[in-house]
C-alpha cells in the first residue's frame, strides 16, 4: 500500500509497506525497526513478539512516549499484560496490531502531532 500524504520535514512517515519491507522517508528497509516522530532504529533485533525482554521494553520507554504501537507481524498477537506493565505504570499508552494496522495508525498519529512510538516487527 502507498501513502502520498506528506507531513512537516524532518518527521520521520511511512510511505510504503509490503508483509517484508517498510519504506520510511523513500528509504526501504526488509527487518524490524523503532519509529518515532524524530528517531528511526533501524537494526532492531525483535522478529517476534515474543522475544521482547524488559530491556527492549525500556529503549521504547526510554523516548517517553505518549503511546507505544507494537506491530506484531502479518497477524495480531497479544503479549502477556505483565511484560508491558511498566509503559502502564508509567500512564503510557501501549496498542497491539498486525504490522500493516501499526504502519497505518502510526502517521495517523504523527499527522495529528502526538508523540509516538512503533516497534514495527517484519
Amino acid at each position: 500500500m502507498k501513502f502520498s500524504e506528506d507531513y512537516a520535514t524532518g518527521t520521520n512517515v511511512i510511505r510504503s509497506f509490503t508483509d517484508t519491507t517498510i519504506d520510511v522517508n523513500n528509504k526501504t528497509y526488509d527487518k524490524s525497526l523503532i519509529i518515532g516522530n524524530n528517531l528511526l532504529i533501524d537494526d532492531w533485533s525483535i522478529s517476534h513478539i515474543e522475544q521482547m525482554e524488559p530491556e527492549h521494553w525500556q529503549a521504547l520507554l526510554s523516548h517517553n512516549p505518549e503511546v507505544i504501537l507494537i506491530g506484531t507481524g502479518s497477524s495480531l498477537i497479544f503479549p502477556h499484560p505483565a511484560s508491558y506493565a511498566p509503559a502502564i505504570d508509567m500512564g503510557i499508552g501501549v496498542e497491539f496490531m498486525d504490522t500493516k494496522a501499526a504502519c497505518r495508525t502510526y502517521n495517523v498519529l504523527v499527522s495529528e502531532d502526538r508523540f509516538v512510538i512503533a516497534g514495527i516487527i517484519l
